[in-house]
């Protein structure tokens, strides 16, 4: 990852520190190469203020982006994580079967992962790596098996999107995290009280009910928080996962998180998250989640439904000072529309994927205050605003999905907002 670069304003300027690094590969180009004079006209709009970058068109590549960003850039986990307490203090005969099982397994895991000692030292933690995305759509109307199949190729002609991220973290409940591709960043943390999302074609905005963690954390970065959320799951029994048996564990939302992260015309339905835990290591190889939204529009007085599952296999484990973390994955999230339309194109389903690798990986960081946590400053405004803006952004929204030429047939502005919704939060 290259974390400087060279001053864009004076040739004899010391070079510029990324905030967010970037990929080496970006930078694989030959120095008269046109793409390489191209990688640094984005470099230097990268470097640009949020907010004085436009949004992107709902039409072209800008959308693809968007929609990429906002579906696999920063989603949370369906429940608030609390500090962890030790499982061994609960007795697991007073669960039923499958409850205790699934602890048992979590006392598994975290002993694979260093060890509860290990996990407890820690207080905070920093990771830093890359991703690399994309997207294709396909579509089909009114029932039929006919539909088409559009997918673009990008940069470099590897059919993605390339980017890098931060992350930090020092409970559960305070986290920040900066994601950076092609030349567009979203940032996204939580200071214990409310968690928020900021993107170019957003102003900030705050996630609705109690701060979540990030769903990225759990992609082996934080078995500590992992084994705390899977602590109340229940065991549905044994599966195969890229030829690994795995134990798997389901955990659902209760209908009163549900409620407190639906809004206006937006409705959580359901929220589930699976756990895959290797019988031969005890560690996590694939995380999955679904959560199926209505929204109903109030101007079209039409009710659609999304259904989101994204799937995350995580691999290549490394000790980093005695604790397991993973340094590979890649996940995939599928988005299924379906219900009423006036335009006949009742089934719409998009698929985005993710791979990311992690460079580096450090415990314990020194000088991480609460300050590093703070929401932006636009955020307050946004709060005072209450429901009424959250609905306003349902129904106003741009829609974040467009390939090629056109959008995606029958996705009205309010049909749509929910994806940058994400978990309905927003």
């Amino acid at each position: 990852m290259r974390k400087l670069c060279a001053n864009l304003v004076r040739e004899d300027g010391l070079d510029t520190v990324l905030e967010v690094p970037i990929p080496e590969e970006m930078f694989s180009s030959g120095c008269n190469s046109r793409s390489h004079k191209s990688l640094y006209t984005n470099v230097k709009a990268w470097m640009r203020s949020h907010v004085d970058r436009p949004a992107p068109s709902p039409l072209g590549p800008g959308a693809e982006l968007q929609l990429m960003l906002g579906v696999i850039g920063a989603p949370l986990v369906p429940l608030p994580v609390q500090a962890q307490k030790s499982i061994n203090s609960h007795h697991i005969k007073e669960d039923p079967i499958e409850a205790s099982m699934a602890k048992y397994i979590i006392q598994q895991y975290i002993a694979a992962s260093g060890g509860e000692q290990a996990l407890k030292s820690v207080n905070s933690m920093y990771a830093m790596g890359k991703v690399r995305m994309t997207a294709s759509e396909v579509v089909t109307g009114n029932g039929s098996n006919t539909g088409h199949t559009s997918k673009k190729v990008t940069k470099g002609g590897r059919g993605a999107e390339m980017g890098g991220f931060v992350l930090w973290q020092k409970q559960p409940d305070l986290w920040c995290l900066e994601l950076v591709v092609a030349g567009c960043k979203i940032s996204a943390g939580s200071d214990g009280k409310v968690a928020w999302r900021q993107t170019p074609w957003h102003q900030s905005h705050a996630s609705r009910g109690p701060p979540r963690p990030l769903r990225r954390a759990l992609q082996g970065f934080d078995p500590r928080t992992t084994a705390s959320l899977f602590s109340n799951a229940v065991c549905l029994g044994e599966k195969a996962v890229n030829g690994e048996d795995c134990f798997v564990l389901r955990l659902d939302a209760q209908a009163a998180a549900l409620r407190a992260q639906s809004s206006g015309g937006v409705e959580i339905i359901r929220h589930t998250v699976w756990g895959y835990f290797s019988q031969r290591t005890g560690l996590l190889v694939q995380l999955e989640d679904s959560h199926l939204l209505r929204i109903k529009s109030a101007s079209e007085g039409s009710v659609v439904y999304w259904e989101t599952t994204m799937e995350s296999s995580v691999e290549d484990y490394r000790p980093i000072d005695g604790i397991y973390i993973a340094h590979a994955g890649r996940t995939t999230a599928s988005l299924f529309r379906f219900g009423d339309s006036n335009d006949g194109h009742t089934r719409t389903r998009v698929v985005v994927e993710e791979v990311w690798a992690v460079e580096e990986v450090d415990f314990n960081i020194w000088g991480l205050s609460m300050d590093c946590f703070l929401p932006p400053g636009d955020l307050e405004d946004d709060k005072k605003q209450g429901s009424s803006d959250a609905n306003a952004m349902v129904k106003g929204a741009r829609p974040p999905i467009g390939f090629g030429s056109q959008a995606l047939p029958g996705i009205g502005h309010s049909k749509v907002a929910a994806l940058d919704i994400e978990d309905s939060d927003e």
